[in-house]
């Protein structure tokens, strides 16, 4: 059996209710099943509740105190002046167009690339791109998860 606590849950998902209805569906009979839980309360959310999940996070290139966050975006530790400026001005201008931060999974990919997806999502759609961003958390939000079950 496999129970979370909210604590657990909260360092995955800034999202109160993806926790509260998480908490809810417990006990999983495995790291599977909560895993698959993950996946199925994320996508019967609202979007302002993933909207809360995206507030959770700091800024793709921003500094921050969040030591797992910057472990998620260790392919800035190299990025060039040139880079970290321009990823600043598109953090900028996809907050000014979308209304919330920048939500990319970052594991495994340089400054380079997510600077590249940045300005790629910043030609979408409102409607497109929160889609995109929500499959971007939810993908944040299992890496997390199976690093927390893992450690079990």
């Amino acid at each position: 059996m496999v129970a979370l606590t909210e604590s657990e849950l909260v360092s995955c998902c800034g999202s109160r209710e993806w926790v509260r209805r998480m908490l809810e569906r417990q006990p999983f009979d495995n790291a599977a099943e909560a895993l698959e839980a993950a996946d199925n309360v994320w996508r019967e959310l609202a979007p302002a509740d993933w909207l809360a999940a995206f507030a959770a996070h700091p800024r793709i290139g921003a500094k921050t105190a969040d030591t797992r966050a910057a472990r998620e975006q260790s392919g800035m530790r190299n990025a060039s002046a040139d880079t970290l400026d321009r990823l600043a001005a598109g953090n900028r201008a996809y907050e000014a167009k979308f209304g919330y931060i920048y939500i990319v999974c970052a594991t495994g990919k340089t400054a380079t690339k997510m600077l590249e997806i940045l300005e790629s999502r910043l030609r979408n759609n409102p409607d497109a791109e929160i889609a995109i961003a929500a499959e971007q958390q939810r993908q944040i939000t299992r890496l997390r998860l199976e690093k927390c079950l893992d450690g079990r």
